[in-house]
């Protein structure tokens, strides 16, 4: 399905229009009778994962491991890098991606079991490194919350970013954590105009939730920041300025920043979500993003792809370290370690007795 064949009726609460079509044709499901794109509920699968820590070699990325609760993410970015991890499932990154998540009911206890492992070394790791660990549906299955608590007894290092107010929910073992200097959370924001975020973000926590976020934890004297990513040139760049500043007063330390791709499908999906929300800026927006990635919509070199090449990038960079030393924050996040780790209490399946 090309950009201008999704279905012009947009699904209530979706980034997406509808689904595109994907990569893995011969893995296609299609959706229930009645079960049109724009009326689709969202459904949950149980992930019967056998392990849960996933390790990369990607020199961009700040950290070792990744921790992934769920696959598919309801906040619905039209953006998201991560939406073509669902094409590898059958579905599509379109509505699928948004609407068919894959939640990981045993992820604490092969998290536990994990650590508890003789060979096991602690190292840096994220929650999450590819969809929101804090998306609408940890509310009520408190995969994460589950996942923290074993993180926190054992004093393991971990990175949190999320763009969701419920992190605060979790504060006691984040604190727990930042006794020990084993955490740091990055609070993403994207936009501080409700209406702009509510269109690209449209299950996420609004901005103002956000910066509500980054002052609970501040509060409670754990290490929080402020992530300005995607930066979308000609949508959203002009607002990193006021972005920081807005960090800054609610009690941010430290902030960083990515400039926007979009990988395979997603493309599509964000092409008509520019077509539909504003139409005059779509080639603008695209032709400056197609430039910030070497001419194409992701570039693929590392090193490259998340803050950009050409002008715009640099002038991007440029307003961002501005600002940043205007404000005075850092652009390094609060350092982890792993030097008071300790292996999970359980012993045999029964807690050890004190």
């Amino acid at each position: 399905m090309r950009t201008h064949d999704l279905p012009v009726n947009r699904p209530h609460g979706r980034g997406a229009f509808g689904n595109t079509e994907q990569r893995f044709s011969a893995l296609q499901m299609s959706y229930d009778p009645g079960e049109e794109p724009e009326k689709v509920a969202t459904k949950f699968f149980r992930d019967h994962s056998s392990s849960i820590i996933s390790h990369h070699k990607s020199p961009d990325l700040p950290f070792e491991a990744s921790l992934n609760p769920y696959r598919g993410c309801e906040h619905g970015c039209a953006y998201c890098y991560a939406r073509p991890t669902h094409e590898w499932l059958g579905w599509s990154a379109g509505v699928d991606f948004e609407s068919r998540i894959l939640v990981k009911m045993d992820a604490p206890a092969l998290l536990r079991q994990e650590l508890a492992r003789d060979k096991y070394t602690p190292e840096r790791l994220s929650l999450s490194g590819v969809t929101d660990c804090y998306q609408p549906a940890e509310k009520r299955l408190q995969i994460t919350r589950g996942c923290l608590a074993v993180l926190a007894e054992c004093r393991h290092p971990v990175v949190m970013i999320t763009k969701n107010h419920l992190i605060t929910r979790d504060m006691d073992h984040l604190s727990e954590l930042a006794r020990h200097q084993a955490t740091s959370v990055y609070i993403s924001v994207t936009s501080l105009d409700a209406d702009l975020a509510r269109k690209l973000e449209p299950r996420a926590s609004s901005p103002k939730m956000r910066l509500e976020a980054i002052r609970a934890l501040a509060g409670q004297g754990i290490p929080v920041g402020v992530s300005v990513a995607p930066i979308i040139p000609g949508l959203n760049d002009s607002e990193i300025p006021a972005i920081l500043q807005a960090a800054k007063d609610a009690g941010a330390m430290f902030a960083g920043y990515t400039v926007v791709r979009l990988p395979f499908s997603v493309k599509d999906v964000f092409a008509a979500w520019l077509q539909e929300h504003f139409p005059g800026m779509k080639d603008k927006v695209l032709n400056r993003i197609e430039e910030t990635q070497g001419r194409t919509l992701s570039h693929p070199e590392f090193g490259k792809r998340l803050k950009g090449v050409g002008v715009w990038s640099q002038q991007i960079e440029q307003i961002f370290k501005v600002s940043l030393k205007r404000e005075g924050l850092l652009h390094r996040r609060a350092e982890v370690t792993d030097a008071n780790f300790r292996r999970p209490r359980e012993i045999g399946g029964q807690m050890e007795l004190w």
